[in-house]
Formats: C-alpha cells, sequence, structure tokens
C-alpha cells in the first residue's frame, strides 16, 4: 500500500501515521528521516544535501527527489510505504509519479486530514511548556491543574514564541498556500481522499482505515 500523507499543522498527522504504519506493516518516511539517513549513510546524494542543509540552503528538488528514490528502492518499501512531508510542490509530485512508474509501482492513495483554521489555531496556540523539566501542557486539552504551574515539578510554564497567534496564523496561512495546488494535483488524479480530522483520534483513524479497507 503506496500511501502519502497531508495535513496542515496541528491536524494530527504525526499521530494517525504511527497507527497508519503499526496496522499495515509499512515505513513512514518523512523527509527529515530520509536526509538525516542519507547523511549517516554518507551517500553521494546525502553528502550533497549535508552541504545545502550546512549553509542553511533549501534542498533542490533533484537532490531531494534522488534521496527519495533511493530511499523507496529499499527492501522496507516492498510492501509499501507512508510518504509524510514529500511531495510539497507539484513538480516534486510529478517526480514522484515517474520515479513510481519507473519502480512498477503507483500511488495508492493520498489522505488528507482536514481541520478548520480555526481549531487548528486553538490546537497550535494552546501548548504550554514548563520551563524546568520541560513537560508539555494544553491548556484545553491537557491543562495543568493550576494554572501556569507545571503538574510534575512546580515549574513555571510558559507558550514558545512560535506557537503565539500572529505566528501560527501565518505558518498556516504559508502552509495553505503551499498545499493548494498539491491538493488540486491529487484531485485531478483521483488519489486524494479528505479525511474529517475534527473527530476524535480513533474516529479519525477508523475513517483511514474504512478508507485503505477499500482500496485492497
Amino acid at each position: 500500500m503506496n500511501l502519502v500523507l497531508m495535513g496542515l499543522p496541528g491536524a494530527g498527522k504525526g499521530t494517525q501515521a504511527e497507527k497508519i504504519v503499526e496496522k499495515y506493516e509499512i515505513p513512514h518516511i518523512s523527509t527529515g528521516d530520509m536526509f538525516r539517513a542519507a547523511i549517516k549513510e554518507r551517500t553521494a546524494l546525502g553528502l550533497q544535501a549535508k552541504e545545502y542543509m550546512d549553509r542553511g540552503d533549501l534542498v533542490p528538488d533533484e537532490v531531494t527527489i534522488g534521496i527519495v528514490r533511493e530511499r523507496l528502492s529499499k527492501d522496507d518499501c516492498q510492501r509499501g510505504f507512508l510518504l509524510d512531508g514529500f511531495p510539497r510542490t507539484v513538480a516534486q509530485a510529478e517526480a514522484l509519479e515517474s520515479m513510481l512508474t519507473e519502480l512498477g509501482r503507483s500511488i495508492d492513495s493520498v489522505i488528507n486530514i482536514q481541520v478548520d483554521k480555526e481549531i487548528l489555531m486553538e490546537r497550535l496556540t494552546g501548548r504550554r511548556i514548563c520551563k524546568d523539566c520541560g513537560a508539555t501542557y494544553h491548556l484545553v486539552f491537557n491543562p495543568p491543574a493550576q494554572s501556569g504551574v507545571c503538574d510534575k515539578c512546580g515549574g513555571e510554564l510558559y507558550q514558545r514564541a512560535d506557537d503565539n497567534a500572529e505566528t501560527v496564523a501565518n505558518r498556516l496561512e504559508v502552509n495553505m498556500k503551499q498545499a493548494q495546488p498539491l491538493l488540486d494535483f491529487y484531485q485531478s488524479k483521483g488519489y486524494l481522499h479528505n479525511i474529517n480530522g475534527q473527530q476524535e483520534i480513533e474516529q479519525v483513524f477508523a475513517d483511514i482505515c474504512e478508507l485503505l479497507g477499500g482500496l485492497k
């Protein structure tokens, strides 16, 4: 089963990815993990990627796509894969199509976890972290017993700078603009399946399983 997972920050992609790879016994492949593995293995493409990353530059598409090709050719991907964080652009999606065709494979489904922007804002701005022990809380979903105080060590809770409303709103806007052409591309291919991410975690996963069961 060859899958691509999409969703805005805060949509619950990470949680659902864990459940999908456990149930369907396929590797979870994220861009960051691929880069780290290629660099650790000192592949030619991995070393190229490292040069760009060390300079703080974006890794060019041809290098990224080459690393994806290497990863998808490995034995653990023979039963399928779950791509997360790639592709990010239509050009990368087209390159992935060509690559999979060469490997005699194709995408079975693009799962897009949908959550309203207002709910994403609530999820992303509600996080609080303990200055002393690093414990994480959420004002709505996992609040501390006493406001502003860590349950575990009594330390002061704070909000990370990138969790404030203005920064989060901007990050969501950028992600939405970036994702839309890709969603349109996969819609035109007939791969795209939208999943309601505003339900309980287990219900979201049940909907994903129902979708994937229908693809077999």
